[in-house]
């Protein structure tokens, strides 16, 4: 394994953020052809080959405008985590780098993204009855109350965590209980955060324009075959209970595809769980730090206002300069 936390001059390193279908891939697209940039998927599911409709995956043709990286990876019965991607991701950023390339990562798995910038604090797994207990918990008093009982037993992690955010809450209880040891302590065993300098933007989209655009997208994706891709899946007997067969999108259409469904009420439910999902996104989006939104209608000009400083300054000697009207 690479020991990235010892190269010695910071890397710079691109983030596009946002909600499903806030148009991260188009944007993408747009800032390789101002910037030295090629682009790394950060969605976790595009990351399995044969799930090409379903999760809106580059065509052929924008990645033979862009080289794009860490698509079609792996199978979807193989085990992958967001340790896995890290690694991946640290390894596309030091080659890029070495050619002089900027990585641009582009997608809405906020937990692969914070893995590339912070690094992962390496626990034990923690029991699924334990984590259950502690949903119970909050669905009985809210997750302020469950935040009371991290700050009893890691106050340091309490400190760090809003009461709000269940996720890190659900994690941070989960370590305690499971091993006694604070997972304020355990961060304290981790290697250095990696080398790099990132810039973070994420496109927000009022929910007024983003819902109608996720619903057209998903029924858009049924006319291109997501029914068939789907059933394609199924007929290689991959497990049901694999992530990523637990995928949003896929995940309604199967019960369709078992006659328990209409493909009118698969498609309704594809829609409302597309809606959710965006919503946890935004919901993401609201703890990152350092988080530069663009909330113009056209995002480009926007974009390209923070990029282009944030390069001219992290490129010397490349001959590299901003074009700005």
């Amino acid at each position: 394994m690479t020991r990235y936390h010892e190269t010695p001059a910071k890397i710079p390193v691109l983030f596009l953020m946002g909600p499903t279908a806030s148009g991260k891939s188009a944007l993408a697209l747009r800032l390789a052809a101002t910037f030295p940039v090629e682009i790394v998927n950060a969605d976790s599911v595009q990351i399995y080959r044969g799930m090409e409709i379903g999760t809106a995956k580059p065509t052929a043709t924008e990645r033979r405008m862009v080289p794009h990286h860490l698509l079609d990876v792996t199978e979807p019965d193989q085990p992958w985590s967001a340790d896995r991607y890290r690694e991946a991701a640290w390894e596309t950023i030091h080659a890029c780098h070495a050619r002089g390339i900027v990585p641009l990562f582009v997608g809405g798995s906020g937990l692969y993204l914070r893995a590339v910038e912070q690094g992962l604090v390496v626990t034990p797994p923690v029991a699924g009855e334990v984590l259950a207990a502690i949903r119970e918990r909050a669905g009985r008093h809210g997750w302020p109350h469950v935040h009371q009982e991290l700050l009893r037993v890691d106050p340091e992690s309490a400190a760090r965590i809003t009461p709000g955010d269940g996720q890190r809450i659900l994690r941070a209880l989960g370590v305690h209980a499971a091993t006694g040891i604070p997972l304020s302590q355990w961060r304290r065993h981790q290697p250095p955060p990696p080398p790099f300098e990132v810039l973070k933007l994420a496109i927000d989209t009022p929910r007024a324009i983003l819902y109608p655009r996720i619903d057209a997208r998903f029924d858009r994706m049924v006319r291109d075959g997501l029914p068939q891709e789907a059933q394609g899946l199924l007929e290689k007997n991959y497990d049901r209970e694999l992530p990523a067969m637990k995928a949003v999108g896929y995940r309604q259409i199967f019960p369709c595809l078992e006659g328990k469904r209409t493909l009118q009420e698969a498609t309704a439910d594809g829609r409302l769980a597309s809606r959710h999902y965006a919503k946890r996104q935004e919901t993401w989006l609201k703890q990152e730090h350092n988080l530069l939104r663009l909330t113009g209608e056209d995002p480009l000009p926007e974009a390209i206002a923070h990029v282009g400083p944030f390069l001219a300054c992290r490129l010397p000697g490349r001959g590299y300069t901003v074009q700005q009207d």
